[in-house]
């Protein structure tokens, strides 16, 4: 199975983001539970900081559901060969070459032998600031209010052979992307488009979702009250 594909078939997807920094194991089965009860369509495993527990918290994950897993990688060390498939970040709203292609080719040569499925996704970091993304890889995002920005970047992301574009406010922002962005970025693409960052209830969601996004990824708000991704998931059908 193509996870690809399955996320180019219509209809709309709900993603868990994990981070497993902020997961013990008792917590991480409650919440796989959980997901499982609610319906996701996907589970994204990463996050901004480097971990020795990608492996672990992914093997956890497997043993306890059928829900695909994707690799969310923030860095070189939160590579996994136990995934379904791997979102391959290149950071383009941004201008570090590390997070460009530096890092890709240093990774190249696992992957290929990885055999896992390789997604190219174009990662457009969007909003004020004060995100984990914004600090640790050193660039700034696109000010939301620049939305001609935004969607030239997207298009650019298109272009040069991302098969997704992934619209991000970063890890603990305080607010989600800009709804006229996600609208016009959608409106300009003919690639799948992915919403995370900053989504925290179902009204954010149904706004997010009727401005064309195809995957929104919730994680913080989950980490401390896996309960609401039932009323989270809801708001996608």
């Amino acid at each position: 199975m193509s996870l690809f594909n399955e996320i180019c078939k219509p209809g709309k997807k709900f993603a868990l983001l994990i981070d497993p920094n902020k997961y013990t194991i008792h917590s991480l089965i409650a919440t796989i539970f959980t997901a499982e009860e609610s319906r996701i369509d996907l589970i994204l495993v990463g996050g901004s900081l480097v971990n020795d527990r990608i492996d672990s918290t992914i093997e956890v994950i497997k043993k306890n559901t059928s829900i695909p897993v994707l690799l969310f990688p923030g860095s070189l060390m939160q590579l996994s060969n136990k995934v379904d498939a791997i979102l391959l970040l290149s950071l383009i709203s941004g201008r570090n070459p590390d997070f460009l292609i530096g890092n890709h080719v240093l990774a190249a040569p696992y992957l290929k032998k990885s055999g896992i499925e390789i997604i190219p996704t174009g990662y457009i970091l969007v909003g004020e600031g004060n995100s984990s993304v914004e600090y640790i890889s050193n660039t700034k995002p696109v000010p939301e209010d620049k939305i001609e920005i935004a969607v030239a970047t997207a298009i650019a992301g298109e272009l040069i052979g991302n098969k997704l574009i992934y619209l991000e406010s970063g890890s603990g922002a305080d607010q989600s992307v800009n709804i006229d962005v996600i609208r016009e970025v959608k409106r300009n693409i003919g690639i799948p488009l992915i919403v995370g960052g900053g989504i925290k209830s179902p009204y954010q969601i149904d706004e997010i979702i009727k401005a064309g996004a195809d995957v929104v990824v919730v994680g913080n708000a989950v980490e401390n009250n896996s309960e609401i991704l039932e009323s989270l998931v809801k708001a996608m059908r």
